[in-house]
């Protein structure tokens, strides 16, 4: 398999009568599959792991081979299979400053990687720019021997893209706060154009606060009308949510909408998936 192939041709027999999609989100702080049956325009598996402690690439390629046998709707053929990427190495270019060949200086000053680290991109149509970040290769090379043809992609560049088209119409500023077991996405946005987009890891929600506050003290952004649009692993009993309730008027939960159906309802609605893997499809 050559890893730089962004799709691998597959080994698949499907049956076209009863078409289904996989999305697998790849993180060291967990995992998430997604099967959505395409005949039926139904989401009918959807499970979402959190790891106890963050794993490295290599047990996380077991925890993933561990999860593939422990779901039997995994098992079964499907005609696409998307690999989701979520980690902190990445970083956006815009694309008339892109050169292929340079991809890895994009990520050397603000990342932490390795000369045989494996670089890939991601084009935001939307946004005119180029994601560069670094997959996995052993989970790829993992993939195609069980699944066949997939394509990747870097979480943040499905968040980025679904925030923007939701967005294409607001001139106020917002902030989209998407949090995950160990980190959270900021993405902030004013006169329908992105202005930001960061990882941050954190351990204390008083880590949050000072990112947040700083990224909206750097931007000029002014807490008292900024838009605070909260996804992923929080919720409105948390301390965390209280916490930034007393810094930010404007708080809201972001609940997106979907053109499909769900054999299980989705509680809370504003769940971890729904911010990424639900919109991959």
């Amino acid at each position: 398999m050559e890893t730089g192939q962004k799709t691998i041709q597959s080994k698949n027999n499907l049956n076209q009568n009863n078409i289904k999609d996989l999305s697998i989100q790849i993180s060291l702080s967990g995992l998430s599959f997604c099967i959505l049956n395409k005949t039926q325009n139904l989401i009918e598996f959807n499970q979402y792991e959190v790891f106890d402690k963050k794993a490295n690439p290599f047990e996380l390629l077991e925890r993933l081979k561990s999860a593939l046998e422990s779901y039997p709707p995994l098992a079964q053929s499907f005609s696409n299979v998307l690999v989701i990427y979520q980690n902190e190495l990445s970083n956006l270019v815009p694309k008339q400053f892109f050169i292929e060949q340079q991809s890895a200086d994009y990520l050397k000053f603000n990342s932490k990687i390795l000369n045989t680290d494996f670089i890939s991109y991601d084009e935001i149509v939307f946004n005119e720019s180029i994601n560069v970040y670094v997959p996995y290769v052993n989970i790829n090379n993992f993939i195609f021997d069980n699944f066949g043809v997939f394509e990747y992609k870097h979480a943040s560049t499905i968040l980025i893209d679904t925030i923007l088209r939701k967005e294409i119409n607001t001139e106020a500023a917002s902030l989209f706060l998407n949090f995950n077991a160990q980190n959270f996405e900021l993405i902030a946005i004013k006169n329908k154009k992105l202005q930001l987009y960061n990882s941050f890891e954190y351990t204390t929600k008083e880590d949050v606060i000072y990112f947040l506050l700083f990224t909206i003290e750097q931007l000029h952004f002014n807490p008292e009308n900024v838009k605070l649009n909260l996804m992923g692993a929080i919720t409105k009993d948390d301390d965390l949510y209280a916490l930034i309730y007393n810094y930010i008027r404007f708080v809201a939960f972001y609940i997106p909408s979907y053109t499909f159906k769900f054999l299980t309802e989705l509680t809370p609605a504003h769940n971890h998936n729904d911010a990424i893997i639900l919109n991959s499809f």
